[in-house]
């Protein structure tokens, strides 16, 4: 029997999907991926295959009047026309926050859900999306199984030292703690690294998910041991557009001084900060690196100091390095990046391989480096659909 597995990762005006076919004992092949852009403005449905050439293309006439629940049964009536003889058996989703409580993919039941809401002021920007399309296929395909697969589940397995702030226990109590995210991309890496480098992979790893969010985590033995990232996505490297690592007197400045509000405030450290605010130009690091202008050159240079400083921390975390893995869009594809972030590195023993790095080889570590140096393509889709399939094998 062959099923199919829907990924969805939805945003306030997108919906991506990937659709993955697996058979009994055997792997889960990518059959097509895509989105649905410009909700509640004009709606563009795109579909690829897994070589990258479109299969679909549709826009809609009065596409404001579309809502989510409609353009999900659009995808799903879609998906079910192009499984290829197979059934579709689940959709798999993305859910930035699970809380202390979720430490591993859950199936959607009645009251996980409400669970789930109640985490929202933790995720506000992220999480009502995750759980949106949870609800809406509820609505127009209710005898379909879905399961929620949270990017804070990964972070679990960190010391409690790693997660507490230095505040009253009562705050802490109530859920004011490090929770890490990127978890689902991090899962996938340290699982892959293990595969292709096992003693590597064993070892104490210090995994930089460079991308529009950056993030960077230590895993020792395949197991989160701390995180940049801590009680929201805003925490650690400075990204494209949020802040990183930044002094609480800040915000309370912004506020006694500058008579700013939350929202203002919200909409400063998480959309006006990072490589946009610092360059003035782009969140776009190609852009920035294309750029002759100072102030791209000084955003460049204070987001390969950020990760070199939270490297060194990391590494302490650890007790030493065993190997450093770059993944994510930045992480895969910036040669000038990587060998930058390897240079502030080289006293850790990290020492890259020109040509190799050039060329995004799999190792991109001089051969007689101590600290080995890899590019590992993150698939956080993937990781999704795998964890689905095997919560509901579980069922069986």
């Amino acid at each position: 029997m062959r099923d199919g597995i829907l990924v969805i990762n939805a945003g306030s005006s997108s919906i991506k999907f990937s659709l993955y076919v697996s058979e009994a004992g055997d792997g889960i092949t990518l059959s097509s991926k895509g989105q649905v852009e410009g909700i509640h403005v004009a709606p563009h449905f795109e579909a690829k295959d897994p070589s990258g050439r479109k299969i679909e293309d549709k826009v809609w006439d009065h596409g404001d009047r579309l809502s989510h629940e409609v353009l999900l049964e659009f995808l799903i009536r879609w998906v079910e026309e192009h499984l290829d003889g197979a059934t579709l058996r689940a959709a798999g989703h993305r859910v930035v926050h699970g809380g202390t409580r979720y430490a591993k993919p859950m199936l959607v039941a009645d009251g996980l859900l409400d669970e789930l809401e109640a985490l929202v002021p933790l995720a506000p920007l992220h999480q009502p999306h995750n759980l949106a399309p949870i609800r809406a296929l509820q609505a127009v395909h209710p005898g379909l199984a879905q399961v929620a697969c949270f990017d804070t589940a990964f972070h679990r397995t960190s010391p409690r030292v790693a997660e507490i702030f230095g505040l009253p226990r009562q705050l802490t109590a109530e859920g004011v703690r490090r929770y890490g995210f990127h978890g689902l991309s991090y899962e996938y890496v340290s699982g892959r690294l293990r595969e292709v480098a096992p003693a590597v992979g064993a070892g104490r790893v210090v995994i930089a998910h460079l991308g529009s969010g950056a993030s960077m985590c230590a895993v020792k033995d395949g197991k989160s041991v701390a995180s940049t990232m801590g009680f929201t996505a805003l925490d650690g490297l400075m990204m494209g557009t949020r802040t990183g690592n930044l002094d609480p007197g800040v915000v309370l400045y912004l506020m006694q001084q500058k008579g700013m509000s939350g929202k203002q405030i919200e909409d400063l450290l998480y959309k006006q900060s990072g490589l946009l605010g610092v360059s003035g130009i782009s969140n776009d690091m190609r852009v920035l690196l294309d750029s002759d202008d100072p102030h791209a050159a000084e955003a460049v240079e204070l987001f390969v100091y950020r990760i070199a400083r939270e490297l060194g921390s990391l590494a302490a975390a650890l007790g030493g390095l065993d190997a450093l893995v770059f993944t994510a869009g930045i992480g895969e594809r910036s040669a000038v990046i990587r060998e930058r972030v390897c240079a502030l590195a080289e006293w850790l023993g990290v020492k890259l391989d020109p040509q190799a790095n050039q060329r995004n080889d799999l190792a991109i570590g001089a051969a007689d480096a101590r600290v080995p140096v890899f590019v590992v393509p993150t698939d956080e889709e993937l990781m999704i659909a795998r964890h689905t399939r095997e919560v509901l094998d579980r069922q069986l």
